[in-house]
């Protein structure tokens, strides 16, 4: 059995480790609602706008199409992958890598596919199972729409230039605080919706179709990638505050046990003392 010191200087480890974990829990769990409220006001908006552009793309043909909405033979692949800057969020980033790395071996096995990494954890491992085309993580310090709108530009460029075929984006989903579910989505091209074509053209077009797509579609790539960002940012606000809960409780328990240990340590000391005490007693005795 550890002595004493040993075992009181564990006690204050874990005391000092629970105190971080809980003021970490509280500040992602601030932090967690104002992100939770951006996302959840916005998310309404950006799904409509999409849905209404997927079909509007959906009714124009040939040249009169969208270039973002161009279908080419996929042989060049650009997985833009969004993870976080920081660690101790469970499998937060973990998820994010397996989902890009199984998306690659399931659907892109013998083409070219390269990551735009968005997050410094994704960047980290990605980069030694697949080539990383670029990376971003100063996003986060500033996370607004226009800083937002200018990768989604950089990454439109690249797409309308050749460089890529097919862009996805990968991402975790922000359902509630303990759940994040890791999300794949096509960025470019834009896909049409599937289903009954009547249903889709059922609107009042000022001005024409052709102008709303060349003006409206651009705007809406940018949203989707802000959405996405916004999602991500929630969900890992919500993973870290779920992760330092299960730590403080984790630690809590072991320092209860870590008590009970140093108690019962503490009481055969005080027994070894007293049986030393009798015993010399008994020897004077004698």
């Amino acid at each position: 059995m550890a002595n004493l010191k040993e075992i009181r200087n564990r006690i204050a480890s874990v005391g000092s480790t629970m105190k971080i974990t809980s003021a970490m829990k509280m500040v992602s769990a601030a932090k967690l609602k104002k992100a939770q409220d951006a996302i959840t006001s916005m998310r309404p908006y950006a799904n409509k706008l999409t849905e209404l552009l997927q079909n509007l793309s959906a009714t124009l043909e040939g040249d009169n199409g969208s270039v973002f909405a161009t279908g080419r033979n996929v042989e060049k692949v650009l997985i833009v992958a969004i993870t976080s800057n920081r660690g101790l969020c469970g499998a937060f980033n973990t998820n994010i890598v397996k989902e890009t790395r199984t998306i690659i071996e399931k659907n892109y096995k013998g083409k070219e596919v390269q990551v735009f990494t968005i997050g410094k954890k994704g960047h980290e491992v990605l980069k030694k199972y697949v080539t990383v085309f670029e990376n971003d993580n100063a996003i986060f310090d500033h996370l607004t729409f226009d800083n937002t709108a200018l990768i989604a530009q950089k990454i439109m460029d690249i797409f309308v230039e050749g460089k890529f075929d097919k862009i996805d984006l990968v991402y975790n989903h922000f359902k509630n605080a303990g759940n994040q579910i890791p999300t794949h989505e096509v960025f470019l091209p834009i896909q049409a919706t599937k289903g009954d074509s009547k249903a889709v053209t059922d609107y009042i077009f000022e001005p024409s179709k052709e102008v709303i797509v060349q003006t409206l579609i651009p705007k809406s790539l940018k949203m989707q990638l802000y959405k996405a960002i916004r999602d991500s940012y929630a969900a890992e606000h919500g993973a870290r505050m779920t992760a330092m809960h299960k730590a403080t409780d984790n630690a809590s328990d072991l320092k209860n046990e870590l008590t009970l240990t140093y108690n019962k340590a503490r009481q055969a000391a005080i027994t070894n003392e007293i049986l030393e005490i009798v015993g010399g007693a008994e020897a004077l005795k004698g």
